[in-house]
């Protein structure tokens, strides 16, 4: 499978929200929600705002895409993702997403 790697490093081709988005499949979403009220406690979140074409690609993006501080940083210092930064190792902001999906960590260090 293709791999549309976030700033973070999240891999946004295996991302329920995205898929459901890109295949309009409205009980992926509703589950999504399900699933992200308990994992993000987002209590308030809705079948409705699992929308999402991936940060870095062109359409809808989740709601929390305009106010996300890795993304903000990463655009500000002109890099694409997170792995261009020679301080992601150390960064306070990235940490708590690889620390929780050790595989977002890996994606950036493997960027070809």
């Amino acid at each position: 499978m293709k791999k549309l790697i976030s700033c973070c490093g999240l891999n946004c081709a295996t991302c329920e929200a995205r898929i459901a988005t890109v295949t309009n499949d409205d009980e992926l979403r509703k589950a999504t929600a399900e699933k992200w009220k308990t994992i993000y406690n987002v209590p308030d979140i809705s079948p409705a705002m699992i929308n999402c074409t991936g940060c870095r690609e062109e359409g809808v993006k989740i709601g929390h895409w305009s106010t996300c501080q890795i993304r903000i940083c990463a655009t500000k210092k002109g890099f694409a993702t997170c792995g261009e930064c020679k301080e992601m190792d150390t960064c306070s902001l990235i940490s708590p997403v690889h620390k929780s999906v050790p595989e977002a960590l890996f994606n950036l260090k493997n960027l070809n």
